[in-house]
């Protein structure tokens, strides 16, 4: 007999690939597949799923591409048995801040699709461009120094929006493209994020923004919950300019706003129904809902599912730290979102460029000196990881550690880390006058967070006289840089969400619950170790393995919590237990239905104690040095008062 069980699709449009998996109410995969842009495709002479335009920092994709993938992705998955009238929901991702515009002649067709015929046959001429702006576009300089004068600065920005200008978001590349160009702005009927323009194939009519992924593009206001009115004046300025063609009398604020549409409000409600297209050319039911879609970054703390105050540290080519939260605490240097499923919570998230780079450089360091080569080898086999070893597509490499005094080793490294002192002070560190914490910065490439050119600065603080200094006496270099690295990195993030966290019970100072760590660098026992002494983490730091398809994991989780969870349906639905703020009876909050059935063994184990009574304490002393340390380069920055030492 057939297995008629209900299964959910979750799909991931990323910059390299477009990914689908198919889950069961239970949460189990069962059914994977993908389409590799440059490996799958042919005709549209991309690299790394995007082509580019160096000269003017631009880079962008071809809309047709993504069509031709979902062709291909479904076949391949009906191909593998997937029997797609068994599916009940579907959600999934997209990468962030991307934008495609729809033509009349589009929306029309999207609704009249032939199913004899594909998806991207269908809609050929189903677009005003054919191109959509990828997150690692840079061309928005000018139009983002624009929007952050609008509102007096980019902290209001920032205080409004959840972030300050950056040159992927999307209202600073609307902004672009209505000047250059103009005539396909004034065909354009619809605007989409890529998360919604991948709901809307499937539902057959252009989809709604999520209210998660509409904050990342400087056009929302978060806390009024509406489009802001002068940023959307600002995004539509150039649309009233004597060249630029004006296709209504309506005014170019509210022309921009009816192309944006609603932003979906409640995450817990469907958008609709499938289209017809896919029950006549796939066999998709008739009752078959279509969530919300949201961008990469919100769908990857679904996949978890991530609690209230707990964070994950993707320790990758970039650092990128997410936290749930219920504080809105905005800031230039940081992004805050709504909440993707939970009413009444934000994602918090800061990115550096800076990551393991910065750690391999002092790695290579280490190993070039014979005479820090030697060590003892009683260290955990993991420690003799490779820090890439889980790469992922946005860049990161996969290496393999060549052995101990190897060239990539990490032993030595690793060995330096946990034998030297906490900020390399000597002696008692609770006696009157303990040696200064040594701290510093690492930045192989121009970093964001703070916005510094590449350098190394080395200072030492002194806790009792709030006194900073630069220093020549470091301790021996590369070893001391060893530990310096990994906390100088973690002292940042400390930093930063420090006015988020939460006191963690059993009278323990506020910190996380629990820190994950994911990405290349989950794999160095060292880094975890550290990890725990300078962020804390009640219930210690974990290592989270989902593999390689989170994003379209916590799309398919979604699908199954707005079919079963928010509607009541299934397992333990109708109890109102865990409701999210403002929702009525029945309606079960995303941590409190998915936490319910997601299997934590699967996918996180425990590889680090969290909170570390005194040297935590201690940490958090050293926070307002670094703080003090930032604040003194970027004083000398401006006034070019000093250079920063050669990179390690």
């Amino acid at each position: 007999m057939a297995d008629s069980s209900p299964l959910y699709l979750g799909f991931d449009l990323s910059t390299q690939q477009l990914k689908g998996l198919a889950i069961t109410s239970s949460l189990k995969v069962v059914y994977e597949s993908k389409y590799d842009f440059d490996a799958d495709s042919q005709g549209f002479g991309i690299k790394n799923g995007v082509l580019t335009n160096d000269a003017k920092h631009e880079v962008y994709a071809p809309v047709a591409l993504w069509l031709r993938a979902l062709d291909v992705l479904l076949s391949r998955l009906q191909e593998s048995g997937l029997d797609f009238s068994r599916v009940r929901g579907i959600s999934g991702a997209g990468q962030q801040h991307g934008s495609v515009y729809w033509s009349e002649e589009g929306q029309r067709a999207l609704g009249e699709m032939d199913a004899s015929k594909l998806i991207e046959e269908n809609l050929t001429n189903g677009f005003a461009h054919p191109f959509s702006p990828n997150w690692q576009d840079a061309s928005t300089q000018a139009e983002c120094e624009e929007f952050d004068r609008v509102l007096g600065g980019e902290e209001e920005l920032a205080r409004v929006t959840g972030s300050k200008a950056h040159h992927r978001f999307t209202g600073p590349q609307i902004l672009r493209f209505t000047r250059i160009h103009p005539a396909a702005y004034a065909k354009t009927t619809r605007i989409s994020l890529v998360s919604s323009f991948l709901a809307s194939l499937f539902l057959g009519k252009v989809a709604p923004i999520d209210i998660s992924d509409a904050c990342g593009m400087n056009l929302w206001d978060i806390k009024a919950a509406c489009w802001h009115e002068k940023l959307i004046a600002r995004a539509a300025s150039s649309v009233s300019s004597p060249n630029a063609p004006q296709p209504t009398t309506t005014s170019p604020s509210v022309e921009l706003q009816n192309k944006l549409g609603n932003v979906h409000i409640d995450p817990s409600t469907p958008l609709g129904k499938i289209s017809p297209y896919f029950r006549a050319r796939y066999g998709f039911s008739e009752n078959c809902l279509i969530a919300p879609f949201t961008g990469d970054n919100p769908a990857t703390i679904l996949a978890l599912p991530l609690r209230p105050n707990d964070a994950i540290v993707s320790l990758g080519t970039s650092t990128t730290f997410l936290m749930s939260t219920a504080e809105y605490a905005p800031d230039p240097s940081t992004h805050f979102f709504n909440h993707p499923t939970t009413r009444g919570l934000y994602m918090f998230m800061l990115c550096y460029k800076n990551g393991a780079l910065a750690r391999e450089r002092v790695r290579d360091a280490v190993n070039r000196d014979a005479n820090l080569v030697g060590g003892d080898g009683a260290l955990n086999v993991n420690e003799n990881e490779s820090e890439n070893a889980n790469a992922n597509e946005k860049g990161q490499g996969q290496e393999t550690a060549k052995g101990k005094g190897g060239d990539k080793s990490w032993t030595p490294f690793n060995r330096l880390a946990r034998s030297t002192p906490p900020l390399g002070q000597t002696g008692q560190t609770r006696s009157p006058s303990p040696s200064p914490m040594k701290l510093a910065l690492y930045f192989p490439q121009p970093e964001i967070v703070p916005a510094v050119r590449a350098g190394t600065w080395r200072f030492t603080f002194s806790p009792s006289t709030g006194q900073i200094s630069d220093t020549e006496d470091y301790g021996t270099l590369p070893a001391s840089d060893a530990r310096a690295i990994i906390e100088s990195q973690l002292l940042s993030l400390r930093l930063r969400s420090r006015a988020l966290v939460a006191p963690a019970g059993h009278n323990l100072p506020p910190q996380p619950r629990r820190v994950y760590l994911v990405g290349g660098g989950s794999q160095n026992a060292a880094i975890a170790r550290i990890a725990g002494e300078v962020l804390g983490g009640a219930e210690g730091v974990w290592r989270l393995d989902v593999g390689g398809n989170a994003c379209a994991l916590g799309g398919a989780y979604r699908a199954v919590w707005v079919v079963e969870g928010a509607s009541g349906e299934g397992e333990g639905g109708g109890s109102g237990e865990g409701k999210d703020k403002g929702e009525g009876q029945g309606k079960k909050s995303f941590e409190t239905f998915i936490g319910a059935r997601w299997r934590e063994e699967d996918f996180a184990a425990k590889i680090a104690e969290g909170y570390q009574e005194g040297v935590f304490e201690r940490y958090g002393l050293a926070v307002e040095g670094f703080e003090r340390m930032e604040e003194e380069v970027l004083r000398r920055e401006k006034v070019g008062e000093a250079r920063p030492l050669p990179n390690v």
